[in-house]
């Protein structure tokens, strides 16, 4: 369900934005090392540091909020 929605800012021409995807079953301890407790849980990264979580589903519109707001 949330997946398409990062699929899809991911194939969009978004400055200095990547996009990853991490499988919590299959990486527990990095789970673990960022506290991810729920799915979908989204991390904004800045400078290598987790700057922004949220959990749930969220938006298009405000997943890319959540990335200007780190900028």
């Amino acid at each position: 369900m949330f997946a398409p929605i990062l699929d899809e800012i991911a194939s969009e021409n978004h400055s200095g934005l990547k996009i990853g995807k991490v499988d919590v079953d299959n990486e527990p301890d990095l789970a673990g090392q960022f506290k991810v407790m729920s799915i979908p849980t989204v991390g904004i990264f800045k400078g290598g540091k987790l700057a922004a979580t949220s959990v749930g589903v969220k938006s298009k519109k405000d997943i890319l909020q959540m990335v200007e707001q780190v900028k």
